[in-house]
């Protein structure tokens, strides 16, 4: 299975999960140009270190994929000089205010009777084809803005995990990037320093118990099976990626070609 391995990574404080998409491979024998494009948790809680580092990209575009009430939760992004930020809300993976305020809140009864026995699973695999069927008007609005003038971009949800990993998955799709090195970006995001921090109402040991943990953790990991869910709903409702991008997401060939020649060494 090939995959990129990144050279230089920084060490961000304050920010989870960045990394540089550069290097993919497609199956055309190109590669995805290193520099171009980003992908990462949250802003908001970017050190003066992480803030200077992020300028210095020379990034032209955040896309910024959390809703109202993540931002409620973790606070705006940091401001960064030059740079046009473009927030475009896609549903939450695990949708519902109510549910995340069990999962921040409940004790382990309420979190065995939502999460338990797949549940929980089942709950993101399902968000994730939702993603894909519902959310065509705001990914064919990113590949759009990549093909004319975004770049560099960095594109972020609150975990830069399912949101925003399956952004940069249609993304990579349309760069005609091999499959097994799209999953193996994806997988990505549960390396030990890139996790998001669960975030669980009160200090005992029972709201980080071995069992809650267990529980949350179909909430907090990147899964092959959802990724794969989502690429098998392309199929299934469009018959292929071809025809996603052109019906679903009103990519017309050139605006497509245009994508690979920015994207794409």
């Amino acid at each position: 299975m090939t995959q990129q391995v990144p050279s230089t990574e920084p060490e961000l404080t304050g920010v989870r999960n960045f990394r540089d998409v550069g290097g993919l491979p497609t199956v055309d024998g190109r590669r995805v140009r290193h520099g171009v494009l980003f992908r990462s948790g949250h802003l908001a809680h970017a050190t003066a270190e992480d803030t200077a580092f992020l300028a210095s990209l020379g990034l032209h575009t955040v896309f910024d994929f959390r809703n109202a009430a993540d931002k409620k939760l973790e606070g705006p992004d940091v401001e960064l000089p030059g740079v046009r930020n473009v927030s475009l809300p896609l549903s939450d993976p695990a949708d519902g205010a109510e549910f995340w305020k069990m999962v921040r809140d409940g004790d382990l009864d309420q979190l065995r009777a939502i999460l338990d026995d797949g549940k929980g699973a089942a709950r993101m695999t399902a968000s994730y084809r939702t993603l894909v069927t519902r959310r065509t008007a705001e990914h064919s609005q990113v590949l759009h803005a990549l093909a004319e003038d975004s770049l560099p971009a960095l594109m972020h949800c609150a975990a830069g995990k399912d949101r925003a990993g399956l952004s940069i998955a249609v993304t990579l799709l349309a760069l005609g990037v091999e499959r097994e090195a799209i999953t193996a970006d994806y997988l990505e995001s549960n390396a030990r320093h890139r996790r998001y921090k669960v975030h669980r109402s009160g200090s005992s040991a029972s709201a980080y118990s071995p069992e809650v943990m267990e529980l949350l953790s179909p909430l907090f990991e990147a899964r092959a099976e959802y990724l794969t869910a989502a690429l098998e709903t392309i199929e299934e409702t469009w018959g292929g990626v071809d025809a996603y991008l052109e019906r679903g997401l009103r990519l017309a060939p050139g605006t497509r070609q245009r994508l690979r020649e920015r994207l794409l060494d």
